[in-house]
């Protein structure tokens, strides 16, 4: 989410509504997130939402395109997926025309949109972004940290895996079924990840990033049990801890360290420098976790909902 609260004076702006984006409005709404980046550095949208641009409309999901003079100045996205939370929203607006209101407008059109049962997230957690939650009445409802640990000199306990627990490498077409199962059980509680779908696992893996080899399943008699999911950030020099999932009724031996050591090996054995991941802050078992490994907060990703 990025912010402008001050309306001035200009030229007339508007905002549609999507269920679809056009292959040109994508792109431009792309070019729009990549110029922002580079201010703020880091996305205004998450990698889920940058994937739901693309392609036929998907449930529950709703693009808003705010334009002036033919000029596209703003994007959001709202999702509105969950049977229980109420709908979640991202945000941004161009650098070059912030301070003009035009955050507050698309703020004010989520809320309605989503009938003031709204969260937005506010990645990096900008001053100028919580102005702005302020301003629409938004309350603090997420931490979300990212955190950072160095993989030059790796020093990590050889992973002890319990009795009877293999690891391999996820072979797609084969394993997509039990992994979204496992996925889901292992998310049950954390909507954003567990309610991904087929269509969204062949989004990630028709991605220039994916690669199966960094992507470890656990097995036990035949079944899956937990998974490691790595990812590699070519430009940044960052190896991700991307998703890491045990099943419910195996956690608590061990076996996510174990996994966890797996990835960060492959990881260091890309040569690259710096490995991160995403927890939320009140995950304090996890937290402590990482930073056992290493793990440092490097920034935080807030996010905002109404009282109601």
């Amino acid at each position: 989410m990025t912010s402008d609260d001050t309306a001035r004076p200009g030229r007339s702006r508007s905002i549609e509504t999507y269920s679809a984006l056009t292959t040109e409005q994508s792109e431009a709404v792309l070019a729009l997130l990549t110029e922002a980046a580079r201010t703020d550095g880091q996305q205004a949208v998450s990698e889920q939402g940058r994937l739901q641009l693309r392609g036929e409309a998907r449930e529950g999901v709703s693009h808003l395109l705010l334009t002036a003079g033919g000029e596209l100045l703003g994007y959001a996205q709202l999702e509105d997926t969950d049977p229980v939370e109420s709908p979640a929203a991202e945000m941004v607006v161009h650098p070059s025309h912030r301070g003009q209101g035009h955050g507050r407008a698309l703020g004010s059109a989520l809320l309605a949109a989503s009938g003031k049962r709204l969260r937005v997230w506010a990645h990096g957690g900008h001053s100028a972004a919580r102005h702005l939650a302020q301003v629409l009445g938004l309350t603090l409802f997420r931490e979300l940290r990212q955190m950072r640990r160095p993989l030059a000199g790796l020093d990590l306990p050889d992973p002890v895996f319990p009795q009877g627990v293999t690891v391999r490498a996820f072979v797609p077409g084969q394993d997509d079924t039990a992994w979204l199962a496992v996925n889901a059980a292992a998310f049950a509680h954390h909507p954003e990840q567990g309610s991904l779908t087929q269509r969204d696992l062949d989004d990630r893996k028709a991605e220039a990033w994916f690669d199966p080899a960094g992507f470890f399943l656990a097995e036990r008699a035949g079944e899956l049990i937990g998974f490691h999911w790595t990812k590699v950030h070519e430009a940044e020099g960052l190896g991700e801890v991307y998703v890491l999932g045990i099943r419910p009724d195996v956690q608590g031996g061990g076996l996510g360290k174990s996994l966890t050591a797996v990835g960060l090996r492959h990881l260091a054995g890309r040569g690259l420098p710096t490995a991160m991941l995403y927890v939320d802050a009140d995950n304090k078992a996890a937290v402590t976790v990482y930073e056992r490994l290493g793990f440092v907060t490097h920034e935080t990703d807030l996010m905002y909902r109404t009282e109601s």
